[in-house]
């Protein structure tokens, strides 16, 4: 199961539309455009809009303190998140 952060602040779950993996265009459809995927701990994967700040979409309050949180590149601790985000288990992204 996989859960997706709005930046509204709501927190939607979501399973992928063939029940075993999310398929590119479910990915791109959930943060509206191009994917960048982040390696979190715990066999999870956020999957974020590549180009969230460059196209100015809101902060996502909740994806950032997740991403800051479980990032296993130390490199995100001070990074955010623009648009919504999805987080997932690593198998569910192929």
């Amino acid at each position: 199961m996989g859960k997706i952060y709005k930046t509204d602040g709501m927190v939607v779950a979501t399973e992928p539309a063939n029940g075993n993996d999310f398929q590119l265009s479910e990915l791109r459809s959930v943060v509206g455009g191009y994917i960048e995927v982040v390696t979190l701990r715990d066999g999870l994967m956020m999957v974020v809009n590549e180009e969230g700040k460059l196209q100015n979409l809101p902060v996502n309050y909740n994806a950032t303190t997740v991403l800051q949180n479980m990032a296993m590149n130390e490199g995100y601790k001070n990074d955010y998140v623009c648009g919504d985000a999805i987080v997932c288990e690593r198998h569910q992204i192929l």
